[in-house]
């Protein structure tokens, strides 16, 4: 029988395991975006056609999530995540072979479809681990590992103006195989008993259709639906069209662009979702709003900093401003599951994060699409920046008016 003091030290295992494994995942997804200059080069296409690679990788992969959340709630969380870093792992691997705009679209989809069931089954597990006293501080951690493989996503575009395009899909393929079998050694969902409570009953009556029933009966979960949406379309853009922007605008290479808007971006996320964590893990002691209020409060002062990097004329501002989205705005990031944990069904809480997936990943999408279609139309791109600071906003007032329905301990 596994003792307190085991379980403990397993929950932070856990949360480094994941650490890598979230790390390679966004940079698996988002190194295309910091290489354009050189995929077009090697593969023509039209900057709606270079958006493309990004949305239809965000449609998959919204629309998949749904279903990605319900397999982790219903069967090993930990099988899922393995299954799905190798699956993904070996498609990065295959996207340095294709040589037609069409092969690497359809290498894009079927990441789509592999990474999706990373997110919610990994998010689940971490707060099956951990209680109110450490989860947004261990959802906070997992989430760095995330903004140090956004951030490293740069390397895209550095090595590609250096060895091609194809040399970082090949090369990043093959180490997160490596990983996943590594991982398959020393993952394990939390055992059993601590994970049942007095309204839960076992995996095998998890189905899909109660599980979308019972989020959808519930107002806070759809507030937090819109929320998560709206929040998706203002991180999509940057991510998606920040490299290009700094290239243009201020005259960068595409490597130095790459790096300066992903490093930049995910170093000062990286301090916000460790900060985030925390401040809302104390406050919560007191007040058990704290995980949706920390990020109202970040996203009050993320909207005037993505606004700034995306309307001046001076470099150093533009960084300041996407160092101030990148810190406040991660608030956001490792309070979602905790704020997900108090308004909705314990047993859905995988099922319930792939649907903001959805929700999110399908704006976003739209909104990386939206930024080669205005491209193409010679509308400055910085518009989309300014549309998404009022988005933000909005996502402030409609957080602020979810109400905790769980108890903190749930």
């Amino acid at each position: 029988m596994s003792t307190p003091s085991s379980l403990h030290a397993r929950a932070w295992l856990t949360v480094a395991l994941l650490w890598v494994v979230g790390a390679l995942n966004y940079l698996d997804r988002v190194m295309i975006t910091t290489m354009r200059g050189s995929v077009i080069e090697a593969i023509p296409m039209t900057d709606a056609q270079f958006g493309l690679l990004t949305s239809v990788f965000l449609w998959v992969y919204a629309v998949l999530s749904p279903f990605a959340g319900f397999l982790a709630d219903r069967f090993s969380r930990s099988r899922v995540i393995i299954a799905s870093l190798f699956a993904w792992s070996v498609i990065t691997w295959l996207t340095a072979h294709a040589t037609t705009f069409g092969e690497l679209l359809a290498t894009r989809a079927l990441m789509g479809i592999s990474e999706a069931c990373y997110i919610p089954a990994a998010l689940a597990l971490i707060t099956d681990y951990h209680r109110t006293t450490t989860r947004s501080l261990a959802v906070g951690v997992h989430m760095s590992g995330i903004m140090v493989g956004s951030g490293l996503g740069g390397l895209g575009g550095w090595i590609a103006e250096r060895h091609g395009w194809a040399h970082a899909f090949s090369l990043f393929g093959l180490v997160g195989i490596g990983y996943a079998v590594l991982v398959a050694f020393f993952l394990r969902d939390v055992p059993q008993p601590l994970t049942a409570t007095s309204t839960a009953s076992s995996k095998s009556d998890v189905k899909l259709g109660a599980a979308l029933v019972s989020l959808f009966s519930r107002g806070a979960f759809i507030l937090a639906l819109f929320y998560w949406g709206l929040l998706g379309l203002a991180g999509w853009a940057v991510v998606g069209w920040m490299p290009t922007y700094l290239n243009e605008h201020f005259h960068l290479s595409q490597g130095t662009a790459g790096l300066s808007a992903t490093g930049y971006l995910q170093a000062a996320a990286l301090v916000g979702v460790l900060l985030g964590g925390v401040w809302a893990d104390r406050w919560s002691r007191t007040n058990p709003r704290a995980p949706i209020l920390v990020p109202v409060i970040g996203l009050c002062i993320a909207a005037p900093g993505i606004l700034l990097s995306g309307t001046t004329d001076t470099l150093y501002l533009a960084i300041a401003g996407l160092v101030v989205f990148g810190v406040t705005k991660s608030f956001s990031d490792s309070n979602m599951m905790p704020i997900l944990s108090l308004v909705a069904d314990t047993r859905y809480r995988a099922t319930g994060y792939g649907v903001l997936n959805l929700c999110s990943c399908t704006v976003g999408g739209l909104t990386v699409y939206a930024g080669g279609a205005l491209r193409d139309a010679h509308i400055d791109v910085n518009r989309i920046f300014q549309f998404a600071a009022a988005s933000i906003l909005v996502c402030a007032t409609l957080l602020f008016f979810v109400k905790p329905k769980n108890p903190p301990a749930s």
